[in-house]
């Protein structure tokens, strides 16, 4: 064991109050965290669901037959915990999903190889990809696949409300017209999580950002934030808004699929869900409507980390270029509906699943929630105040999230 590595990730979890939690939870840190082999690689995933573990395990499987070497794939209950687990006891796996929330934090403590920088497949990318997984300039490990968030509609719901293609939103006007025309007794217009991983999307859309362009301040209580904010309020005092909690639904692709909301804004995991549990269910997907900033929506991405300092890099590094190529990222496309993370790959996507389009589209001019080391607690008030959203002063809401906010940058930037 490397005691001084040992003792700098150990050092940095405790930093991040992520070490007591996992040396809490198992005694055996090799086996929960998946360790790397010296016979073979193990690699560490997170799976939305079966297909995506079989795909994943397969391709792995393929690559080894092909490079007469062994791959363990450990499909991990709970990524986060388990990956600190395996780096707290010096035993990380050899790759690993790397969530776009936890990038900047294992970065920053210097946990990750940069293999991507010098990879020859690193153009390939989409820069917004790329941009969520770089740090000091330098692009660290390759996205796997994206998602980013559209605006789902059931047409069955939209054209008994006498509403044709020509209507389908394209800004916030038309939005709340929309919207209005949809809501009923029994069904709201619109719904989407109280959170900022969607609200943060009409403060983008408003114009508004989180961070400046230095990466130095905060900027979370500008004009265009509270637009944003205001916005929202707006959909809520006008009644063509209601959140999934508030419409007795656990999230809104719930809420979509029993009927109690006509639009609601997801991802395209929202496919794989109405397909497993609302089949019946008829609905269309279009990019979300442009505020007076202009288009906006989130990206989200995971990458695959390789250890820093390991003895496995170039060997991993082989598994990635064959996990990230078109072939088989649209592969796993069939199997469990992500979008390529490379720009050919994804084009691809979006003419064989035309239905899908809208999400690819979206990354043209996606951005990535704000993630830099320490921003999660940050984040997570943030979503606590916006819970009450329908009757706050959006403006303190966001004094308060900017004093926070820049305070957790400050840390961050001292490091």
């Amino acid at each position: 064991m490397n005691i001084t590595r040992t003792a700098r990730w150990s050092a940095a979890l405790v930093a991040t109050g992520m070490l007591v939690t996992l040396t809490a939870c198992s005694s055996d840190s090799s086996s929960d965290g998946a360790s790397g082999s010296s016979d073979g690689l193990t690699v560490l995933i997170a799976s939305s669901s079966d297909a995506e573990g079989a795909a994943v395990t397969a391709a792995n499987d393929a690559w080894a037959t092909e490079n007469g070497t062994t791959v363990d794939t450990v499909i991990a209950s709970d990524l986060t915990q388990q990956l600190g687990q395996g780096f707290s006891g010096d035993n990380p796996p050899d790759l690993f999903y790397m969530s776009w929330d936890q990038f900047q934090t294992y970065a920053s403590n210097r946990y990750l190889e940069p293999y991507a920088q010098d990879a020859e497949n690193a153009d390939a990318f989409y820069p917004a990809l790329k941009d969520a997984f770089s740090y000091d300039d330098q692009f660290y490990c390759e996205p796997k696949d994206f998602s980013t968030l559209g605006l789902v509609i059931n047409t069955d719901l939209w054209a008994a409300a006498g509403l044709t293609d020509a209507d389908i939103p394209t800004d916030w006007d038309s939005l709340e017209s929309a919207a209005q025309k949809l809501t009923t007794d029994t069904v709201a217009g619109l719904s989407f999580g109280p959170e900022y991983a969607r609200i943060g999307t009409f403060m983008n859309q408003a114009g508004g950002s989180l961070i400046s362009e230095d990466g130095t301040t905060a900027t979370a209580n500008t004009p265009e934030n509270v637009a944003g904010l205001q916005e929202v309020q707006k959909l809520l005092s006008d009644g063509v808004l209601r959140f999934p909690a508030d419409i007795d639904s656990g999230w809104s692709g719930e809420a979509f699929g029993k009927g109690a909301a006509a639009m609601v804004i997801e991802g395209p995991w929202i496919n794989g869900a109405l397909k497993a549990d609302y089949p019946d269910v008829k609905y269309t997907i279009a990019e979300l409507p442009a505020g007076p900033g202009g288009k906006s929506t989130f990206t989200f991405s995971n990458c695959w980390g390789i250890p820093a300092g390991s003895d496995t890099a170039e060997s991993a590094e082989s598994l990635v270029s064959y996990l990230t190529s078109d072939e088989q990222q649209l592969a796993f496309s069939d199997a469990f509906g992500v979008i390529p993370s490379t720009e050919t790959g994804a084009a691809e996507y979006a003419t064989k699943y035309p239905e899908n389009a809208a999400f690819v589209a979206g990354n043209d001019y996606a951005v990535s929630p704000v993630a830099f080391a320490g921003a999660a607690t940050v984040i997570t008030d943030f979503n606590a105040s916006l819970e009450g959203i329908a009757t706050a002063d959006p403006e303190a809401i966001l004094e308060t999230f900017q004093t926070n906010l820049q305070d957790a940058l400050d840390t961050a930037n001292a490091k």
